[in-house]
């Protein structure tokens, strides 16, 4: 049994995870209506509500059936803010000194990478380190608010990352993009949104690298081209244009991230796909991607929704299903690392 604490960002969540049940309970505390009037995360205002969060959290999560069985607790160390995750690995310290337990700090980024397994945990737990070891080598894809990486998991559950974005992240640009066009923050759902009422083939955004020996994304271009284009209409058209612009928007940015999967996964030779992170919540990305497994015919894995934000849950799982990369806490040395990579 496993508690887990992330705070990376602007949500305090707690999670209880058992290896012969899968998840018990997640408990989740949102900031976004409090940063959502600054256009964006505000770093000192977000640790000061981990500091209010977690402990009617931990109340909730204590009062389960299953507190008196936690055997491990693990905190996530970074990639985040330095102020969240101090409060969270805080937490964490003050836990296993007063339950005497062992501690082991997670990469939030590894946390996503393996969160499209959870539900395959969740329906055979018994079976799942063999089920999982058939799935490798991995190619999957992280999509979220500052990350866009393509990587693979090996069969030694090493994780080598293929690209990354050279600038922007694809949810950095949609909620970009939602800003230019006057949207509140985070303006990615409201692009979807609007777009379901669009044209996506009327309004063409670039992409860049398209050449196939290159699997780099790159997304600040796009957001420049907007601008450009939003320069050259008045407020009247913009209104009656709206939803065409957002529909091709979204598909410049889907088809960016599309493209380099599958050119990434033409280059070599995978037993399973996955796709998780924050972006991979849009519905259209998610479709493309699963007709995509389903025309190669390959497993391919896609995180729950719940589990594609900043949530614990991923953060158990992944102690659970990559304990070789968990850190242990000896002599009480883990610290955070704001900018920690994936491997």
């Amino acid at each position: 049994m496993i508690l887990a604490i992330e705070s990376s960002c602007d949500e305090s969540a707690l999670a209880l995870f058992s290896s012969q049940k899968g998840m018990i309970g997640e408990w989740i505390y949102s900031q976004l209506n409090l940063h959502r009037e600054y256009g964006g995360v505000v770093p000192n205002l977000a640790s000061r509500e981990h500091l209010r969060a977690f402990g009617p959290l931990l109340e909730k999560a204590l009062e389960t059936d299953e507190e008196t069985k936690i055997e491990k607790i693990a905190v996530t160390y970074g990639p985040g803010l330095a102020g969240c995750l101090a409060l969270g690995l805080a937490l964490g310290k003050a836990l296993t000194l007063a339950l005497n337990l062992p501690l082991v700090g997670i990469n939030h980024l590894r946390g996503h990478a393996y969160s499209p397994f959870i539900l395959l945990h969740q329906n055979s737990p018994l079976s799942f380190k063999k089920d999982f070891q058939k799935l490798l080598p991995h190619l999957g894809l992280l999509v979220s608010g500052g990350n866009t990486i393509l990587f693979e998991i090996n069969e030694a559950q090493i994780i080598k990352i293929l690209a990354q974005t050279v600038d922007d992240a694809a949810g950095e640009a949609l909620d970009k993009g939602a800003k230019l066009l006057g949207m509140s923050y985070p303006g990615g759902a409201l692009i979807e949104k609007i777009a379901l009422r669009g044209n996506k083939s009327l309004i063409k955004f670039p992409q860049a690298f398209p050449d196939a020996n290159d699997l780099r994304f790159s997304f600040s271009g796009l957001k420049t081209s907007l601008r450009y284009y939003l320069e050259k209409i008045n407020d009247a058209e913009l209104q009656k244009e709206l939803p065409n612009i957002c529909a091709g928007y979204q598909e410049a940015v889907v088809q960016a991230l599309m493209r380099k999967f599958m050119q990434a996964f033409h280059k070599g030779s995978y037993a399973s796909i996955g796709l998780s992170g924050g972006v991979s919540n849009n519905k259209y990305l998610r479709t493309l991607f699963a007709e995509f497994g389903q025309q190669h015919n390959i497993p391919h894995f896609v995180a729950e929704p719940k589990h594609t934000g900043d949530n614990a849950g991923m953060i158990a799982f992944a102690a659970y299903a990559d304990p070789n990369n968990a850190i242990s806490d000896l002599n009480h040395s883990l610290s955070f690392n704001p900018s920690a990579p994936i491997s």
